[in-house]
């Protein structure tokens, strides 16, 4: 998580993330909602344990994210970001500049 201030990075903190590993042998639903994969109850519950850890951001810059979490996280109020860019500071730079295309077409 880096902290933004004034188009400046002014902290860097790392957050532990729930990812898919976490929730290996749970549930997980398919073809349950119409709009495919990650949007049945399950996977909402699961998006919800990811968007905890970072409830005070506002922006998510990814390389790579489900549609369901996708959607989610714009309805939690955090606006993701798919990015091609893998260097972190880059990413948040080009965000900063207004030049960060969200590729959501990579969405899966």
């Amino acid at each position: 998580v880096v902290t933004v201030e004034n188009k400046t990075i002014i902290s860097r903190e790392k957050r532990d993330k729930m990812g898919h590993a976490h929730f290996a042998g749970g549930p997980h639903a398919e073809g349950e909602d119409s709009r495919g994969h990650g949007f049945d109850p399950a996977a909402q519950s699961r998006h919800a344990s990811m968007a905890a850890a970072i409830s005070d951001c506002q922006v998510l810059l990814v390389r790579g994210m489900g549609a369901g979490a996708y959607e989610f996280m714009r309805q939690a109020g955090i606006q993701p970001v798919v990015t091609d860019i893998a260097n972190i500071e880059e990413a948040v730079q080009a965000y900063l500049a207004g030049e960060l295309v969200d590729h959501t077409e990579k969405l899966h």
